[in-house]
């Protein structure tokens, strides 16, 4: 009785409608920091506006979704999960856009031990986001697979749950190093960047945006919505390096 009195209080809370000047959205860890400060702004300008967050890997996003969390807007990594929610019809197709852009890069601490992707063979331990749910991980297992260095890494691969965490094993000195976002690294202040990934060996880094069927209903997601687009949020987005296009 008592597992059924929580299950079914989850249920309620997924379905009840979000309050009047409240929105929510979901996104990738990388996206954190930013977002954060994109938020904020947008709440001086609109005190009334309340803005819950959420930050995980798109896989986990996109499951959460499924289950029928309540969310007006999503941010996802790369192409692929937000082509999964809009066949999942969890996102209104009209609204997908593209939020910003970046680049792969492998990141360590201390000495310099790797100076191209092909030198990381050499190494003992390296962190990787989990490419069934991590889209940052998803990037790297490609390019290391148009290296064709991939079979000679694959018990070398330490999987992470996101990017923050892998960028941590790094930090940590429990892996060699990281492929992370360049935004993530430029962040850390105990690991550099060794090398940026050759734009050839993986597909476009693209963070995606959309409102959620219920988002669009919502006038506070849709105004936070446009707000992505302003001046103010642009030199944010540069701000923590990402590319505007």
């Amino acid at each position: 009785m008592i597992r059924f009195i929580l299950v079914f209080t989850i249920l309620v809370s997924f379905s009840i409608p979000a309050a009047a000047g409240e929105l929510t959205l979901s996104a990738g860890v990388g996206l954190k920091d930013v977002l954060n400060e994109i938020g904020n702004a947008f709440v001086q300008k609109n005190p009334a506006v309340k803005i819950l967050k959420n930050y995980a890997a798109s896989g986990v996003l996109a499951k959460q979704l499924d289950s029928g969390a309540r969310v007006d807007m999503v941010f996802v990594a790369n192409t692929e999960w937000m082509d999964y929610l809009k066949e999942k019809k969890h996102v209104d197709v009209s609204t997908v856009t593209p939020f910003a852009y970046n680049t792969l890069v492998f990141a360590g601490k201390g000495r310099q031990r790797a100076t191209t992707l092909e030198e990381i063979v050499k190494l003992d331990r390296i962190a990787i986001g989990s490419p069934n749910s991590v889209p940052a991980g998803e990037y790297a297992i490609e390019a290391l697979k148009k290296a064709g260095i991939h079979r000679q890494l694959e018990t070398k691969l330490v999987m992470a749950r996101d990017v923050r965490e892998c960028l941590l094993y790094a930090e940590r000195g429990e892996a060699d190093g990281a492929f992370v976002y360049k935004i993530d690294a430029l962040l850390s202040k105990d690991v550099a960047v060794w090398f940026a990934v050759p734009q050839k060996y993986y597909s476009q880094v693209v963070f995606l945006t959309a409102l959620t069927v219920s988002g669009v209903k919502n006038p506070e997601a849709t105004a936070f919505f446009s707000f992505l687009r302003s001046a103010d949020a642009k030199a944010l987005l540069m701000k923590y390096g990402f590319e505007i296009r």
